[in-house]
């Protein structure tokens, strides 16, 4: 069994070293990747403050596949380019967007959504898939939460056994 109180930080460096901390606990000696990304999504929904949606989309084919996730129920399919996650695996870079109803292209699962955060997961050159965060707070991310969730996502793949490819 698990107990995980709220993190009090004082700062955001000190909250995602202390998240970071508890996902290692969650993932050492278990390998399992859909485990390990539901405990990792379930981790950041209820630990994150003000979000509404947290979970991973994995590459399957030509197109970002929906995979475990926490809040309202998502978009399935995502092309590649397509939105920001597929931006973020397009171009394997972090995208921070203050105001999602700004973004060319943005696809909007849930309304409530105002701000949102894609780090893609890569392995040497593979794209494994990427982590979308969604908040109803307009400009809720920036930089110290992609170093935050860069190391989050580091973590995972530290310890994650990923399939050779998604079918």
């Amino acid at each position: 069994m698990f107990e995980f109180e709220k993190i009090k930080a004082r700062d955001k460096k000190s909250f995602y070293k202390e998240l970071n901390t508890y996902l290692t606990g969650l993932l050492d000696g278990e390998p399992d990747w859909l485990a390990g990304i539901s405990n990792a999504s379930s981790l950041l929904y209820i630990m994150l403050e003000d979000i509404n949606w947290a979970g991973f989309y994995l590459y399957k084919g030509q197109e970002l596949v929906l995979a475990s996730f926490q809040g309202k129920p998502a978009c399935v399919r995502i092309a590649l380019g397509n939105g920001v996650c597929g931006t973020a695996a397009k171009t394997r870079k972090i995208q921070i967007v203050e105001d999602v109803n700004k973004f060319p292209g943005h696809i909007a699962c849930d309304a409530a959504s105002q701000s949102e955060i894609v780090l893609p997961i890569i392995i040497g050159d593979r794209l494994i898939g990427v982590l979308d965060i969604d908040s109803p707070i307009k400009a809720r991310f920036n930089e110290e939460d992609a170093e935050g969730l860069k190391d989050f996502v580091d973590i995972l793949n530290k310890y994650l056994i990923w399939p050779d490819k998604f079918v």
